[in-house]
């Protein structure tokens, strides 16, 4: 981390140890002032209670509307910018009602045999040994693949989804993402229409009845919607999957107790997306009038950053917070957020991951990753952290198994 007049930076150094970088803000004091790596200034929240807190107050506004300058998030086009993440009470509400019927838990339950039968598929071609990288074979077509069954996307129009939602995420050039976003639009439009004309027994279909009976949402809503479940549907399992599974391979103590007993599964489930997940921060926020937090007056208007990974880490509210404990009793992790914001995905995520590392360790009694933990390269954001790769060996593994040379335990437990 570096910093600038107490100014923290989101450099190169901050991001190649992020924990670290958090723990030393949250020692220091609650809130600090902070610079994007576009160079506009934020507020950044680090301590538990403040950024649960704030992730429920009604004056720190979602609505680029309330923006006095600053960052503002990912730049959308109009068409797919009225999404949830963009919206107040009363319209986020209304909308939240909307999309929330498709992802009840027991409509996401009964999806778990599915999504079980798609992660064995997947894993039945992959070889019996050797080396794989299962963000490639594994942790990114999973999600991708239930996402789009879920939503009615035919396998042969999945490719050119995921290729668009890669360039999207790999923080390409400027004229590349804007032909990505509006390659995708036209796609969403396109099937918008498709599904108006023959719907199916699908999510897509399903809210385009809710569109067009009594008119609750409006076109560039719905376009908007079917953007975001896609996107975040993909995105945020896939490193939460990846980053998952890193840490415990790290770990052959909680590996093996996995592997004896699948009862631990749920709490593991929990307890890694504290531990490690991707998102770093909360959307951002512009107070709507001077708020304090932390003993800090924020103007309104400002930006204002949650971090969610500094929280989850806060020692202040988890005891041994740096230790990856399956068994953590009461876990009140942020992953998935708070409040009214909380995420409408978090049903579906979790299943994913804990039917993707079940499938996973029934497939290969013998995994370890490929080269120490430490020289895992990960994506240079400070928004979501994720493995650019996730190499590991299958099958006969070096000397010293799981624990042996090519899977270097990380510090922490």
């Amino acid at each position: 981390m570096a910093a600038d007049d107490d100014i923290v930076q989101f450099d190169a150094q901050f991001l190649s140890d992020p924990d670290a970088a958090y723990a030393a803000l949250r020692a220091e004091k609650p809130v600090h002032r902070a610079v994007t790596p576009d160079g506009s200034p934020v507020w950044l929240v680090t301590r538990y209670d403040d950024v649960r807190a704030a992730l429920a107050d009604p004056r720190l506004s979602l609505n680029k509307r309330n923006a006095g300058g600053g960052y503002q998030g990912f730049a959308l086009p109009s068409a797919l910018d009225a999404n949830l993440l963009n919206m107040d009470a009363p319209d986020h509400t209304r909308l939240r009602s909307i999309l929330g019927r498709g992802f009840t838990r027991a409509r996401v339950e009964g999806l778990r045999p599915r999504i079980r039968e798609i992660a064995v598929e997947l894993l039945a071609a992959l070889p019996d040994t050797g080396e794989v990288d299962l963000i490639e074979a594994f942790a990114a077509p999973l999600p991708i693949t239930v996402i789009c069954e879920l939503l009615g996307i035919s396998a042969e129009e999945r490719p050119d989804f995921r290729s668009w939602t890669d360039q999207m995420l790999a923080l390409a050039r400027p004229e590349d993402l804007g032909i990505a976003m509006e390659s995708l639009w036209q796609y969403l439009v396109r099937l918008a229409a498709v599904k108006r004309a023959t719907p199916g027994d699908d999510l897509i279909s399903a809210l385009i009845e809710e569109r067009d009976v009594d008119d609750r949402m409006s076109e560039e809503e719905l376009i908007s919607a079917l953007f975001l479940i896609l996107g975040a549907g993909y995105e945020n399992v896939v490193h939460q999957i990846g980053n998952g599974l890193a840490a415990v391979l790290t770990r052959p103590q909680i590996l093996a107790r996995l592997r004896e007993d699948h009862t631990l599964l749920s709490s593991t489930v929990e307890e890694l997306v504290r531990f490690t997940s991707p998102a770093q921060l909360a959307i951002r926020r512009f107070p709507t009038v001077d708020v304090a937090i932390g003993g800090v007056t924020i103007p309104a208007g400002d930006t204002v950053m949650l971090s969610l990974a500094s929280a989850d880490r806060d020692p202040d509210r988890f005891p041994d917070p740096e230790v990856l404990d399956p068994n953590r009793a009461g876990n009140p992790h942020l992953g998935f957020g708070h409040g009214p914001h909380y995420c409408i995905g978090a049903p579906l995520a979790r299943i994913e991951i804990e039917v993707g590392l079940v499938a996973l360790l029934d497939r290969y009694p013998e995994l370890a990753l490929a080269l120490p933990y430490d020289q895992l390269r990960w994506r240079p954001s400070f928004r979501n952290r994720g493995l650019l790769a996730l190499p590991v060996r299958v099958g006969a593994l070096p000397p010293g198994g799981a624990d042996g040379p090519l899977s270097t335990p990380t510090a922490a437990s």
